[in-house]
């Protein structure tokens, strides 16, 4: 990506890995880009990309490999990541589930930064994700920007119906599917 001038970071369960919070090994290496692009094949490893159009405003860290350095989503970055792009990490009880060992990695006050350069449904659904399942420090650093900038509700799982699902108000969120992530 470096030798083509196209900006990019390890991301998603990639990221999480880096981390120390993937459950199971990423079958897959993920990649964040600007633009959709097709996966690559290079010998036994499949790489997928997602599009960010803002990715140069994402926080990352780099790291020093043999090959070079290399850009990874923050901790706080990836969990916003994940809930904003579920169908790239298994689902959202799988976001669930790597959300556990990632918040252990995560710091209150990035989380709050990192969240203003996301889309506002990314902390709602993580807000709640963080309070119910994780870490409630974690979510109260989330809980101001969601107050300020939620307009509407929003679905916990986009694809799933919404009709007679529970709300909870103070994330403005539709909890429209049940969420037991594995231990």
């Amino acid at each position: 990506m470096d030798l083509a001038g196209q900006p990019y970071y390890f991301a998603l369960l990639t990221a999480a890995e880096q981390y120390g919070a993937a459950h199971h090994r990423p079958q897959v290496v993920q990649v964040m880009v600007q633009k959709n692009r097709a996966a690559v094949e290079c010998g036994q490893v499949r790489v997928e990309f997602a599009a960010r159009h803002d990715l140069e405003r994402v926080f990352v860290r780099e790291f020093n490999t043999p090959r070079g350095v290399v850009r990874y989503s923050t901790p706080e970055v990836t969990a916003l990541e994940l809930v904003g792009y579920p169908k790239h990490a298994g689902g959202i009880a799988n976001v669930a589930a790597v959300l556990g060992d990632l918040a252990e990695e995560m710091e209150a006050d990035a989380l709050s930064r990192a969240a203003g350069v996301s889309p506002v449904s990314w902390s709602q659904r993580l807000g709640y994700l963080l309070e119910r399942l994780v870490e409630s420090d974690l979510a109260e650093a989330l809980a101001p920007f969601v107050e300020k900038h939620a307009r509407s509700y929003t679905p916990l799982r986009r694809a799933a119906p919404t009709s007679g699902a529970a709300r909870d108000a103070a994330w403005k969120l539709i909890v429209n599917v049940d969420i037991e992530p594995d231990e």
